[in-house]
């Protein structure tokens, strides 16, 4: 995809976003990917079925000629020879077909699993904030497991049957034209009724399909926080719970099999019946002389063929319409079209220092109330600008508009005079770097988590940037140092040491503007002032934004931006908010002890001793 212009790509993930309703067409798209071994699978099945039912002919012949008696040695052992011949040639085709299969049908599933995630990883977070990482996970597993299963049902389950059936019908003719004209009325009959019952049964498979996402998701989600489920003493409550979700899948479940047996059991009621008035007539046309030895061998076999054959291609066509809807259901959720994909004419940012400009800015979240409203905010180049305020604010917001987490409803967002609306969000991720307060790290080596900032990154870069965020000292520390795996979302690192890896992350990346949410939030005392420090390096000649709870980590800020119910309340230099009533010095005297009294009337000051 990288290859790939915006307008191209767009046009790709829209493509895609279109099999949504379409789960056929969605398995047919990567089955033409591979043209060539799919059609040796197809021809090695028409040909093993067609030496298998010209086998049944041989046999036939074979028969005729051993009734002639033993005076003719050279016809029997040429009739052996043909059918030997043929049933080699059955068994050999197969393998040549399931040999193809085992490559091409893994093939088709890699090509699917890659294209859905780079699908799934192009959905805004709106998208991921309203399902569960274990939900869709699942259904990307299911989808593959669906698609290889219908590929393997149909090749050996429902080609087969559908060859043998048209196959053993024309044979029948050259011995009994009116004998295959019932056959095939018989049979017609029978598959169509059998595939519109089938068809009935489909809201049982998809439910089926869901409740077996949601067992898969409830299990990520609980095992991913099994910290709070102990913390809280519900390990009982969750297995309950669990429980539940489990047996509502198994019911689920249980409903789409027995509807299947009442299927199967149907069609051996009728195929049993058709059976024996099948023999019958060969057997009554023996007896009147209007059929060899070998022509009621051949008939039996073949109406068995025919009979067992619509019996076989119903309970495969019932099998497949199962994973077709657990294939439908998987792919309705994970195709939904993007949200915020890049405009066609997006250009590429183009940092020029870093000013950073919102203007009449209004937003709000999916089904809430506007929690920024015509808001106005300017940062200039290099500038250090702390937000701080009440929860709710909309302090988080606005770091998410900027990164372009979401789309304003109006207004505009620019950097360096660019409306971010209309830039590649790649370049506008990569001139933007974050320490977050929830910090995210992969289950991968320190090193890999560090290096994530610029992948492309020297080892001796790596290690540099771990060394101004003074991450050495522990990593060291570690079994196996830098090549420690941290665990899932880092749970083997304290919060401090997690915060100080995304320091370095943060610090490797090197982008004009530095994006600070509470970064020094989980470190203790001594940390943070080292952690400050590697910061303040960090910070010259960047534009910096930075929320903040503790003041401390502002005091040498350019300015201070106090927000209330989404606007701008106040806004100066710390030293400009300390000296005038307001939020910001209302928080520094809950924050730090009062050594002075305020003066009325003139200039009020607040001593900052820590008290901490």
């Amino acid at each position: 995809m990288e290859h790939l212009t915006i307008a191209q790509r767009n046009a790709h993930n829209a493509k895609l976003a279109s099999y949504a309703d379409r789960p056929l067409a969605f398995l047919f798209r990567f089955i033409r990917r591979h043209p060539f071994a799919h059609t040796v699978v197809l021809c090695s099945v028409f040909a093993a079925v067609g030496c298998a039912l010209a086998s049944q002919y041989a046999i036939k012949h074979l028969i005729d000629v051993l009734s002639q008696g033993r005076h003719h040695p050279g016809p029997l052992w040429g009739a052996f020879a043909v059918l030997v011949g043929l049933i080699a040639a059955d068994n050999l085709l197969w393998r040549v077909g399931g040999w193809f299969a085992a490559h091409t049908f893994v093939a088709v599933t890699g090509d699917l699993r890659r294209d859905l995630f780079q699908y799934l990883s192009g959905h805004s977070p709106t998208y991921y904030a309203e399902k569960q990482p274990g939900t869709l996970a699942s259904r990307i597993t299911a989808t593959s497991n669906a698609v290889y299963t219908a590929e393997n049902t149909t090749a050996w389950n429902v080609l087969p049957p559908c060859i043998a059936v048209l196959g053993a019908i024309v044979m029948i003719v050259t011995v009994n034209p009116v004998m295959a004209a019932a056959l095939l009325s018989c049979s017609a009959v029978l598959a169509i009724v059998l595939y519109r019952l089938a068809k009935r049964g489909s809201a049982r498979h998809q439910n089926f399909a869901s409740r077996a996402a949601a067992v898969d998701g409830e299990l990520v989600d609980v095992i991913g926080n099994m910290a709070l489920v102990r913390a809280f003493g519900m390990t009982f409550r969750e297995q309950k719970r669990f429980g539940a979700t489990v047996k509502a899948e198994m019911d689920a479940r249980q409903k789409s099999l027995l509807y299947l047996e009442r299927l199967r059991l149907l069609h051996a009621v009728v195929t049993a019946l058709l059976s024996a008035g099948l023999l019958g007539w060969a057997l009554w046309l023996w007896d009147h002389g209007r059929a060899t030895s070998g022509d009621i061998v051949l008939v039996s076999s073949l109406g068995f063929t025919i009979l067992h054959g619509t019996r076989d291609l119903a309970v495969a066509l019932v099998d497949v319409t199962q994973h077709v809807a657990r294939l439908a259901e998987a792919v309705k959720t994970l195709l939904e079209p993007h949200g915020m994909p890049d405009r066609n004419d997006a250009s590429e940012l183009v940092p020029q220092g870093g000013r950073v400009a919102f203007e009449q800015v209004t937003f709000a979240y999916p089904r809430r109330r506007p929690i920024l409203d015509h808001f106005d905010l300017n940062i200039e180049p290099g500038q250090r600008v702390g937000l701080i305020g009440k929860s709710g604010a909309g302090k988080s917001t606005v770091l998410a508009l900027l990164q372009r987490f979401y789309e304003p409803q109006g207004g505009q967002i620019k950097i360096d005079g660019q409306d971010i609306g209309s830039i590649t969000q790649d370049s506008l991720r990569h001139a933007i770097a974050l320490v977050p307060q929830d910090i995210s790290l992969l289950h991968r080596t320190v090193y890999e988590n560090i290096a994530y900032g610029r992948p492309d990154a020297s080892r001796e870069e790596v290690l540099a940037a771990a060394r101004d965020a003074r991450c050495t000292d522990f990593i060291e520390a570690m079994p196996d140092g830098f090549d420690t795996i941290v665990g899932d979302r880092g749970v083997k690192l304290s919060g401090g040491q997690r915060q100080r890896i995304a320091i370095a992350r943060a610090i490797l990346k090197d982008s004009p503007i530095l994006l600070l949410d509470e970064a020094t939030s989980a470190l203790d005392s001594a940390s943070e002032e080292a952690i400050q420090k590697a910061l303040d390096r960090l910070m010259v000649g960047r534009t910096v934004v930075a929320i903040a709870h503790r003041l401390s980590t502002l005091h040498n800020f350019d300015r201070i931006i106090v927000m209330s119910a989404g606007k701008v309340i106040d806004d100066g230099t710390p030293e400009e908010l300390r000296n005038r009533p307001g939020l910001y010095r209302d928080l520094l005297a809950k924050q730090y002890g009062r050594t002075s009294t305020l003066h009325v009337g003139g200039s009020k000051k607040i001593d900052e001793q820590h008290v901490a």
